[in-house]
């Protein structure tokens, strides 16, 4: 994933790998597949460091 216009931005969809991505929704982080029809979210949940407490 990189970043663009605040947005984190996914190469391929989760359910069926294709790549006919576009922002939807007012929200940060919504994805429209025009491939199988289906939308979802992204949401960035913090960073971890290597060896640390789990």
């Amino acid at each position: 994933m990189s970043t663009s216009e605040g947005r984190a931005v996914p190469y391929y969809c989760p359910f069926c790998a294709s790549e006919d991505l576009w922002p939807v929704g007012e929200t940060h982080g919504q994805w429209e597949c025009r491939s199988c029809a289906r939308t979802f979210a992204l949401r960035f949940v913090g960073l971890t460091t290597p060896g640390g407490d789990r």
